[in-house]
């Protein structure tokens, strides 16, 4: 005899409430990375080590994260990626395809783990930050037969900053989210 608390209803029920995306007002899903990318843009102009902070990456991450759904996270990622792209001086496609890949990354990870959680999230966060940095370096290398300078300390100290960043960050947009049933 099963008991209740293990029965493979509640087991089916935890698994489906675990994987329901969260959803969030259109104009939520336009204004934050729009608001994201003129951050990054404008704000290294006024606050010099601002340029350390990535916060299309961040907004990636977490839109990505709470929809749960690998597809959806290609379109946020290549959408946040082009945008920033567009309104920087760098070439069109590089920041979006590498976005694209975290995005995917980003909601296949949210489909096995509870990212709710603050450390996972801070961990994910540091991961995906490395993680970006890496696969656009080679971008740059492979595609504009240019090498760029990388540090390797001072990325971890960044993707540390930009973790640390992003909790208080993804807590503000936790209020913003509907979650569905």
């Amino acid at each position: 005899m099963e008991s209740p608390e293990y029965s493979e209803a509640n087991y089916v029920e935890g698994r489906r409430r675990k994987s329901s995306s969260s959803s969030f007002r259109p104009i939520v899903f336009f204004l934050v990375p729009l608001f994201s990318v003129l951050l990054d843009i404008f704000l290294p102009r006024f606050i010099e080590s601002a340029r350390t902070l990535e916060f299309p990456l961040l907004i990636t991450i977490y839109f990505s994260l709470m929809k749960r759904q690998p597809i959806a996270g290609i379109v946020i990622g290549a959408t946040i990626g082009l945008m920033q792209d567009s309104l920087s001086q760098q070439p069109l496609g590089m920041f979006g395809i590498v976005k694209t890949l975290v995005g995917y990354f980003a909601a296949s990870v949210s489909l096995r783990f509870d990212v709710n959680n603050p450390a996972l999230r801070f961990m994910l966060c540091s991961f995906f930050f490395v993680f970006h940095q890496f696969f656009y370096w080679v971008m740059v290398r492979a595609l504009l037969g240019q090498v760029p300078n990388i540090d390797g300390v001072d990325e971890l100290v960044r993707a540390i900053l930009n973790s640390a960043i992003a909790l208080p960050l993804f807590l503000l947009l936790d209020k913003l989210r509907e979650d569905e049933s």
